[in-house]
């Protein structure tokens, strides 16, 4: 496998990725997205007048992170989509077998059309990230502590998602790919809920399947280390000091064996991918 193949690869999964209407259906699902959120921010201080400015930067902290949440959520079924028909739909079209009749080896196509997904997702997230950012500035005067980190851990995310739809892509057809890949992500994300409302009533077994959740898929880990990114601590602790852990709120930042763990989640389920188109029919 040459790095020079995997890059050219990698490029026309990028055009692809550009010609699909998934990408038009995400950039109106985006628009859609940060207009009404603008429109959001602007009316907050008008529906809750008498806020301070720190009140008004910690609910823009909140509300920030639900917005974000829903932006990873448009890059997961954009990413989850457009993994499947990227590798089976093109095995099943017949696409896979011209190229692959050529001296071209079967790992080296999977990881080009793997890093061109990881590009797509990371620059969908990065731009419509700081678009978000910016509104919420003009707004509510309100600026992340940490942007760069809360992005780079929603690209993470955005990664691990994709690498399961391709795994999955490999086995089943596109569309179920999508499904199953954006339901676990859904699923993942109810178990951290749980978990989280566990924790509050100091119920150890309930806290313990957020836990789980996240060291099996850790879309819902990277989530709440992007969240504590995005949120100012000192502005929390400003309005009170009883706030618990919530799904758009989140105390304490990831941990570096957490990150390693995703980093070796990605590469294993990557490994299996890899294994699993070299042993299909084409």
């Amino acid at each position: 496998m040459t790095m020079r193949t995997v890059l050219t690869i990698a490029a026309l999964t990028l055009q692809e990725a550009a010609r699909r209407r998934v990408l038009r259906s995400l950039a109106v699902l985006t628009i859609a997205l940060l207009a009404l959120s603008a429109w959001g921010f602007s009316r907050l201080d008008a529906e809750f007048g008498g806020l301070t400015s720190g009140e008004a930067r910690v609910a823009g902290s909140i509300v920030l992170n639900l917005v974000m949440f829903g932006l990873s959520l448009i890059a997961a079924l954009g990413t989850a989509f457009l993994a499947g028909p990227t590798l089976s739909g093109e095995v099943e079209s017949g696409i896979a077998l011209a190229v692959l009749a050529r001296p071209v080896r079967r790992s080296a196509v999977l990881v080009g059309k793997w890093l061109g997904l990881v590009v797509f997702g990371s620059v969908f997230v990065t731009l419509a990230g700081f678009t978000q950012f910016l509104i919420v500035r003009a707004t509510v005067g309100y600026w992340p502590p940490h942007p760069l980190t809360g992005l780079a851990l929603l690209a993470a995310q955005t990664t691990v998602l994709l690498t399961l739809g391709l795994l999955l892509s490999t086995a089943i057809s596109p569309m179920a790919s999508g499904i199953v890949a954006v339901g676990l992500f859904g699923a993942t994300w109810i178990a951290g809920v749980v978990g989280s409302v566990g924790a509050a009533l100091g119920n150890n077994s309930v806290a313990q399947v957020g836990t789980v959740s996240r060291m099996l898929l850790p879309t819902d880990g990277l989530w709440r280390g992007a969240m504590n990114s995005f949120q100012d601590p000192a502005l929390l602790r400003q309005v009170g000091s009883g706030i618990e852990e919530s799904p758009f709120l989140s105390m304490s930042p990831l941990t570096g064996a957490y990150l390693g763990w995703a980093a070796i989640w990605i590469a294993v389920v990557l490994s299996l991918a890899a294994l699993s188109f070299q042993r299909r029919d084409l």
